[in-house]
């Protein structure tokens, strides 16, 4: 990777632009199908996950369609036909975690399942308290998929608490929420991502903390938006992260999320040691702007547990910085890792060694010892796109081959990942 001499803040005519935001096009896809009348999406990523929400969607009698450069959504103003049969979600937990909630107060039966990752992943914190809200939902005998959700569409208002700090858990109940008759109160492991909150205000429902409790009011009647999907940062960090590790070498990347529960890997990366420049240029439901980086000497930081669910999809890529850094970085408190589209603490450690870097795992976490002098090879991705596009920066940032055995995998959330990893200069 070529150093660059530009200043952060210095306009460049190669900034990169990054897929739209799958947490935010999931959400907003759906609150689109529950409202009243026709929605205008732009810029919705075309990664497997969100096409696999789309497919759900359109199982349930949604009319999606393109139009130009925009999608648009037919509402039904919260009515849905029954499936034909079982519909599949693919590798996408967001989908089927919030489509649970979406389908809980609705008067239908539905089975929602997905490939063989999905079908390993936690649905228990999501089934047992939508049961709250009379909603019937069987799951396998090890609490995974495939579920079926046998609706309530008399359901009445309820009071849970959010036990495990996670939007989706979170955006399940709130969207469980808007089929109830009166007010749903969320208490409870609340301080998490809140696209889902900021998204049902654009489509003019209230939700609003009243003392420590979140708040939505149903039944409610959403009515249609035009709206555009920023840039993921999520799909940023990786990008970002390869300049950070590299001296003098920079990326900037416009029109990205800057959604103040999602930029918590950039005060990482400044803690590293990297230059971090943010420029927001739209303060709209969900903000949005340039963030410039420039690479540095690194040191090692330590993550600790408090963090952990503002970073929750960047700590493999925050391993791979330890290895450039002088020390020991520490993550702990992440045994969310473990339950992800792969065991995320184990695979990445499997496959920074494979590489040449020294790695401890624990129950909770991993640390780190760099700098490390990365060699070439070959990583075993489990199937996980995070784990891919963390190590094809290693490999970029270090100048070594790094071959990955799924690079399709990438497709999930990064479609064109590898040219625009080259951006990078």
């Amino acid at each position: 990777m070529t150093p660059s001499s530009d200043s952060p803040d210095a306009p460049r005519a190669d900034a990169v632009r990054v897929p739209g935001d799958k947490s935010i096009a999931h959400r907003v896809l759906m609150l689109a199908a529950l409202a009243r009348g026709r929605s205008r999406l732009h810029n919705v990523p075309t990664g497997l996950d969100v096409l696999s929400t789309q497919r759900v969607l359109r199982a349930l009698g949604i009319s999606i369609a393109a139009d130009g450069d925009a999608l648009v959504v037919e509402g039904r103003a919260g009515t849905f036909l029954a499936p034909a049969g079982p519909i599949d979600c693919g590798n996408s937990g967001t989908t089927i975690r919030l489509m649970s909630g979406l389908l809980a107060t609705r008067p239908l039966t539905v089975t929602l399942d997905g490939d063989a990752s999905l079908r390993r992943r936690p649905m228990r914190r999501v089934a047992d308290p939508l049961a709250a809200f009379g909603a019937r939902l069987t799951l396998s005998p090890g609490g995974t998929a495939p579920l079926t959700i046998a609706g309530n569409g008399s359901a009445a208002a309820v009071e849970l608490v959010v036990a495990v700090p996670s939007a989706q858990v979170k955006s399940a109940m709130l969207l469980a929420g808007l089929g109830a008759r009166g007010r749903t109160r969320l208490r409870g492991e609340l301080a998490t991502r809140d696209h889902t909150e900021r998204l049902l205000r654009a489509f003019g429902v209230r939700c609003e903390y009243e003392g420590e409790a979140l708040v939505v009011d149903g039944p409610a009647a959403l009515h249609p938006i035009d709206f555009t999907v920023p840039g993921d940062i999520s799909s940023a960090a990786f990008l970002l992260a390869a300049a950070a590790a590299v001296p003098g070498a920079q990326v900037a990347i416009d029109d990205v999320g800057l959604n103040p529960t999602r930029t918590a890997f950039l005060e990482v990366l400044r803690r590293f040691g990297a230059e971090v420049s943010v420029t927001q240029t739209d303060a709209g439901a969900e903000p949005r702007g340039r963030i410039v980086v420039r690479g540095a000497p690194l040191h090692a930081i330590a993550i600790d547990p408090w963090e952990v669910p503002g970073l929750i999809d960047e700590l493999p890529l925050i391993g791979v910085l330890g290895a450039f850094a002088d020390g020991t970085t520490r993550v702990r408190g992440a045994a969310e890792l473990r339950i992800k589209e792969s065991d995320r603490i184990e695979t990445f450690a499997a496959a920074a060694r494979a590489l040449g870097v020294e790695v401890t795992t624990a129950p909770d976490g991993f640390s780190v010892r760099g700098p490390a002098r990365l060699h070439a090879g070959t990583i075993e991705t489990a199937g996980d796109h995070r784990i891919a596009m963390a190590f094809a920066v290693a490999g970029r940032a270090a100048g070594v081959p790094v071959a990955l055995d799924d690079p399709d995998c990438v497709a999930v959330s990064f479609p064109g990942f590898a040219s625009a990893l080259e951006a990078v200069a």
